[in-house]
């Protein structure tokens, strides 16, 4: 799993960034990659649920 401070702010950056524009590609595969998927899709709902999901026990 992503660092979930990695992942806040890629999500961020992926929302902020014009559509359509380099940057939006760019951080739509590094969504990809991180979350482990090939669908942008699928890897901003993959993102948002790492981020909700309990993580493992201290």
């Amino acid at each position: 799993m992503p660092n979930p401070g990695f992942l806040r702010k890629l999500l961020a950056d992926h929302e902020a960034a014009p559509a359509e524009s380099a940057r939006a590609r760019d951080l739509a595969y590094t969504l990809c990659v991180s979350t482990g998927t090939r669908d942008v899709n699928r890897a901003l709902r993959t993102a948002h649920h790492m981020l909700v999901a309990p993580g493992p026990p201290r």
